[in-house]
Parts: structure tokens; C-alpha cells; sequence
């Protein structure tokens, strides 16, 4: 089958689409001896229909699909995922979750969204009012909104990273960091930390637990900033750096023991963990386990390339095709370079990203020619002439008028 072939209408498609719909058939949650909720079983609700259905699409599968690179057992995969925008920030008064999001999360849930990811803009990682990059925007509102998620049956992730903290920052320590090993982009002016440092990881790492415990998170997503040892062009070792690992091209060894540490802390709460590490690439952990899915795509400029890149990578791969450098064809083209490999797009929902976080006063912005300042004005100035819509949901996606990839994958 074709990739472009996936979408096409026909019996084919019917069956296929029949036996989904029963895979998919919403079954309850049993109560467990300790009053916890769990999963029910699937197969103790499937009738023999169901099982005639699931057969079928199989043979559709068997026949229709020539050969195969592997097989592999899917188990814990939650296909339905969404990264939703909170609100501006920097922002001149913090986003505040209401009726918009109430509706928003119901027609989400109704899609098929299993689990809701916030990204940068839940803290306050500025300290514009109070808050810090562990602490939210604003504590009582993102509470409530994890209670609006939660009382829906969907799982909350967010957004925090290994090795990245704002030079400005009254906490960050040069010793932690490499000299000059920083980003500067937008409103961040970001230090890369050293996993080595034992200053930073006792920085880290509690408030990293924090994060999980005190707003009863389901896990979080992590943004690595980390350059790779087969990538790094800045050798001299930051000052408060133990060397305790083998570094090589192939094997980045602090960084992979300081993932290692929180994918333990993650796993033992029952959480989940989203990484994110560069581009297309995967973290070079000489086959260690330290994440559940792995977020890939950002400032990648060819789609197919991203897909040629991170077919062979270990599930779970979430493909989130960047519109501010790469094009697609289409609507299904999120989903057309997916799906043959286990993987699907996140959906980008919730509040619109209007660009007026690129406009705060006081902030202190990267200057130009900057890609994520110029894609904020143009989203602003889009929003001010059509604030009825249509809108964009987050600065890596096409806009205004490009394809937007929609609920109807995640539900199937």
C-alpha cells in the first residue's frame, strides 16, 4: 500500500474503518482493591463480532501491506495527544482557564484526546509575577485546568528541561555551564547546563519532582538543551563538571544518566515522560531506556527528510512537522508521513496563539532576524485583522492559512 493510498475511500477503507471503531469502543474503569481506578480489560468486553471485525481488518492488512520493515507489540501507546496553548507569555496578565477551555476540552475529548501537553507558557521562567521556570503562571488556574483534564478522563503533562535555565535568572551559576553555551531566540536567553555538574542536578532535580508532585502532573515533557558529543563544538568543560562517564560520538554519558535519574523518578510516580532532544535525533543512550515518547521535528526543514530520519527510531516517536521551515502538501501529510510507522502527529488546540507574547513590554528579545519573533508579529498581526479566525495554536505551525492537523487520526 501507498503511503498516499491510506486515505483513499473505498471497502477497504470500510472495513478497516469498522474494525477500528470496534477496537476503539470505549470500555469502563474497574475499581481496584485499593479504590484506585483502573483500565478494564478489553478483550473480556469483545464479542464474537468484535473478534470477526478485528480478523477481517487484519486480512485487509495481510494482503494489502507488501512487506514490512518489523512487527512490534502495542501495548501502553496513547495515539491521542495534544499540545495546548494555555495563553501568551511573556503576556501582560497571566492566562486564566474558564469556559473557553471547559469547551475546548470538550470537544477534545469527544476527538478521541487522550493526553493534553502544555508547553513553556504554564511557567513563570521570567519571573514577570513571582513565579519561577518550576512554578506556574498562575498556580490556581493551572490547577483548575489540570482538574478540568483530569475530570475527563485525560492524562496532563508538562513542560520542563534537563539542561536549559535563563542567564538572567537570580538561581543560575556560570560554573554549571560550559562559557558561550547558551540560546538566545525570542524571549530566551538560556544557559545549556552541564548533566555533569552536581551543582546544577541538585538545582534540577528536586524541582523537577516538585513539578510532578505539587500539581499532580501525569508526567512531563522534556526539552533537552543539550548539544550531542557527536555535534558539540565547545570542549572545555564547565567548572563545577565531574567526569565520571566515557563521552564519545556514540554514547553521551552524563546525559544519559541525568534522563536516567528522572525517567526513575517519572516511572516509580506511574507517570509518563516526553523527550525531546534536537531535530530529528534521538538521545545516544547505547540502547538505554530513558523515555516513553520521543518528540521529534523542531526546526527540521524537509518533511520527508524528518521521516527517512526517525523511521528506525525506538517506539514511541511523535512527529511534529515544523511549518516554520518545512512545507506539505496538504491536510494528510502530517498523518501520510506517520502513520506507516507507528507514529502520529500531535494535535496543536486550546487557546490561540495570537503572537502578542513577541510584543510585551519590559521583555528583553532576541534581535532580529530572529524566525520566532517574526513568525509572533506575523501571527499578531494576522490576529488583529481576523479576530474571529482563523486561528494557530503554537509558533511551529503554518500560518495563517496552512494545514492544521486535525482530531480525526488521534481518534483512530
Amino acid at each position: 500500500m501507498q503511503r498516499r493510498d491510506f486515505f483513499k475511500t473505498g471497502v477497504q477503507a470500510a472495513v478497516v474503518g469498522s474494525a477500528v471503531s470496534a477496537s476503539l469502543r470505549p470500555v469502563r474503569a474497574a475499581m481496584g482493591d485499593a479504590g484506585e481506578l483502573r483500565p478494564a480489560s478489553i478483550l473480556k468486553s469483545y464479542s464474537a463480532e468484535d473478534h470477526r471485525r478485528r480478523l477481517q481488518n487484519i486480512g485487509v492488512c495481510e494482503r494489502g501491506i507488501r512487506s514490512s520493515m518489523r512487527k512490534h507489540l502495542i501495548t501502553s501507546y496513547l495515539p491521542g495527544q495534544c499540545c495546548y496553548n494555555l495563553g501568551e507569555y511573556p503576556c501582560r496578565k497571566p492566562w486564566d482557564p474558564g469556559e473557553y477551555d471547559e469547551q475546548e476540552l470538550d470537544r477534545l475529548k469527544e476527538h478521541g484526546i487522550q493526553l493534553i501537553q502544555v508547553f513553556d507558557e504554564w511557567n513563570d521562567s521570567l519571573r514577570l509575577f513571582g513565579g519561577d521556570k518550576y512554578t506556574a503562571l498562575n498556580p490556581a488556574g493551572f490547577r483548575r485546568f489540570i482538574d478540568m483534564v483530569h475530570r475527563r478522563g485525560m492524562k496532563m503533562i508538562t513542560y520542563t528541561s534537563t539542561c536549559f535555565l535563563q542567564r538572567t535568572d537570580p538561581d543560575f551559576r556560570q560554573e554549571w555551564s560550559r562559557e558561550g553555551d547558551n540560546l538566545l531566540v525570542g524571549y530566551w536567553n538560556m544557559a545549556r547546563c552541564s548533566p555533569a555538574s552536581p551543582g546544577w542536578r541538585a538545582h534540577l532535580l528536586p524541582r523537577i519532582a516538585g513539578i510532578m508532585d505539587e500539581y499532580d502532573l501525569d508526567g512531563i515533557y522534556i526539552d533537552g538543551g543539550y548539544v550531542a558529543n557527536a555535534r558539540k563544538s565547545l570542549l572545555t568543560p564547565a567548572k563545577d563538571e565531574v567526569v565520571a562517564f566515557e563521552e564519545t560520538p556514540q554514547y553521551d554519558g552524563a546525559f544519559t544518566d541525568l534522563l536516567a535519574l528522572i525517567y526513575a523518578e517519572v516511572k516509580r510516580r506511574g507517570g509518563i515522560l516526553k523527550l525531546h532532544v534536537d531535530g530529528a535525533h534521538q538521545p545516544e543512550t547505547a540502547g538505554l531506556k530513558v523515555y516513553d515518547y520521543l518528540w521529534v521535528g523542531e526546526g527540521v526543514n524537509n518533511a520527508d527528510g524528518l521521516r527517512e530520519a526517525v523511521k528506525n527510531h525506538p517506539p514511541y516517536v511523535v512527529p511534529c512537522i515544523d511549518m516554520t521551515f518545512a512545507e506539505v502538501q496538504n491536510a494528510d501529510e502530517p498523518y501520510l508521513h506517520a502513520v506507516p510507522y507507528m507514529q502520529f502527529p500531535v494535535l496543536q488546540a486550546g487557546r490561540p496563539f495570537t503572537g502578542e507574547r513577541a510584543l510585551v513590554p519590559g521583555v528583553e528579545y532576541a534581535p532580529d532576524p530572529d524566525f520566532w519573533m517574526r513568525r509572533c508579529r506575523e501571527a499578531w498581526e494576522h490576529f488583529r485583522a481576523s479576530p474571529d479566525g482563523p486561528y494557530t495554536y503554537g509558533a511551529g505551525t503554518r500560518f495563517p492559512s496552512g494545514p492544521r492537523p486535525g482530531p480525526r487520526t488521534h481518534a483512530g
